[in-house]
């Protein structure tokens, strides 16, 4: 989402994939080219952005890189999806402890005497702090009477949740492939810019121009991104023009998923053994790097609601290609998780979609067409609680008691974290964790396009217009019987 914050950071970004866009389409995307492209968008000879216009290009450079899929260092064996932009992050503090102007430079050095490590001396006219000797331990800022040492907790690590980013020797960001969990909060938290995602644009505009049968699925949350006059039959058909074959929403998808954790939240109510829910990839991703005993015990073997329709999609139409279009980076890494057999073949970001569609001079534009294949819960299920809510539905459908069901919604990086130690310690009250790591849920991943008011103010007006058909009532106009709905791939009826 472009903000105040990162505006022109965002706007640049979408210039350059809209400019490898154009030249996926024109089949003239080679090494020259792309080196072309970082002079023609810095064609200098004053910078706009940084020190000197060698800095912008090698940065451009960069994200060329990334906008075709690689590592924006060539040299990288990394396989995570985002990544940093090592000349770009040079800009932030390395201290994470600083003297500011209100030190009073007083005759107790409170500071100085509870420094167990040298860190701090004398200036001319203030304390200051050594960063090579300042173990980080904040004993000095407590001690300062007057408050004027501060922590500089740098953005992107103040928005992980994992705690997977430090720096290194030179204050370069470094990201711990082995704790992230691809949630992309960092993205948007940086001031400059210097953390970005790779992408599967060039890879789907091959495909488009190879003939293939491209199938977009757009998720739940598209719906108010753009405005309350673009429904999904606006953009199915702004799609369509842009090359896709065929475009389904994955609020379907959110049906599927309901039902099938309805079946195993029943069987782990009478077990009494707790749950979660398996939608949000960054929520798995932390389960399975941070709380592997919880993945294994506690995860619903349910798969996502865009593994689902893609699946579903595959089996009715064999050698179709499927691209997940949606607000959120962790779908990215899903859609690579081998594990999960016919899951997406390629994600992309409202911000990359529209840079695609730019790069053909192609906008959304209205359609009178009706078009709905999901129920209101399937559609329901990019906001906070709105799995839990779809999946009490099917309960109901089928004549359960639900009751006395205790349910968990978490929404947030800190608020999954706090469930997931519960339960992992045996302290949990409820009996289901819903996690999604963004706040709101998925209207609020990190590429929403909109801001959270209007999406929310555009998203009421849109689904109440959707029709009131039931979950199971709709799932019996589609073969659930021709594809699996668990992570390995094992057929089973959620009966």
């Amino acid at each position: 989402m472009v903000t105040t914050n990162d505006k022109g950071i965002i706007q640049f970004k979408h210039k350059v994939m809209e400019e490898i866009c154009r030249l996926a389409w024109d089949d003239n995307l080679n090494e020259k080219t792309m080196d072309e492209l970082a002079y023609k968008l810095i064609p200098g000879p004053k910078p706009e952005y940084r020190c000197c216009i060698y800095k912008e290009r090698e940065i451009t450079r960069e994200r060329i890189r990334l906008a075709v899929g690689e590592n924006p260092d060539p040299l990288s064996t990394s396989q995570n999806i985002v990544q940093v932009l090592k000349p770009a992050c040079d800009d932030c503090p390395i201290s994470a402890y600083s003297v500011t102007d209100n030190c009073r430079f007083c005759l107790g050095k409170a500071c100085l005497n509870t420094c167990k490590f040298g860190a701090i001396h004398p200036g001319e006219y203030r304390m200051h702090i050594d960063a090579a000797k300042c173990k980080e331990c904040g004993m000095c800022a407590k001690a300062c009477p007057y408050g004027a040492i501060v922590h500089l907790e740098r953005p992107c690590k103040k928005a992980c949740p994992v705690d997977a980013i430090t720096y290194d020797e030179y204050g370069f960001c470094q990201i711990d492939e082995g704790k992230c969990v691809q949630c992309g909060h960092c993205i948007h938290s940086c001031p400059f810019g210097a953390i970005a995602s790779k992408t599967d644009l060039v890879k789907i505009i091959r495909d488009i121009k190879a003939g293939k049968e491209v199938i977009a699925m757009c998720a739940p949350a598209t719906e108010g991104q753009f405005g309350k006059e673009v429904t999904m039959a606006s953009i199915r058909k702004s799609l369509l023009e842009l090359g896709f074959t065929d475009m389904i929403e994955v609020g379907l998808g959110g049906d599927m998923t309901a039902a099938y954790e309805a079946a195993e939240w029943s069987e782990a109510k009478k077990e009494g053994r707790k749950m979660t829910t398996s939608c949000c990839p960054a929520f798995i991703n932390m389960l399975r790097k941070h709380f592997p005993e919880v993945y294994e015990a506690n995860m619903s073997e349910t798969v996502s609601p865009m593994c689902a329709i893609s699946r579903y999609l595959k089996a009715t139409r064999p050698g179709c290609v499927t691209v997940f279009v949606g607000p959120c980076i962790a779908k990215k890494s899903e859609a690579r998780d081998a594990s999960v057999p016919d899951n997406a073949d390629y994600v992309i970001t409202y911000g990359e979609l529209h840079a695609m569609q730019m790069s053909r001079d192609i906008d959304f534009v209205t359609s009178d067409e009706d078009y709905q294949e999901a129920s209101l819960w399937g559609k329901k299920f990019a906001g906070s609680g709105g799995v839990a809510a779809a999946v009490v539905e099917v309960m109901q459908e089928r004549g359960e008691d639900t009751s006395d069901l205790k349910l968990l919604k978490c929404a947030g990086g800190a608020e999954c974290k706090k469930a997931i130690q519960l339960l992992k310690l045996g302290r949990l009250p409820e009996d289901f964790v819903e996690g999604m790591m963004c706040p709101g849920g998925c209207v609020g991943g990190p590429s929403r396009h909109a801001t959270d008011m209007e999406i929310a103010r555009n998203r009421k007006a849109m689904l109440e217009q959707a029709d009131g058909r039931k979950v199971l009532e709709n799932l019996k106009n589609y073969p659930m019987d021709k594809f699996s709905m668990f992570r390995d791939g094992h057929m089973e009826s959620a009966e």
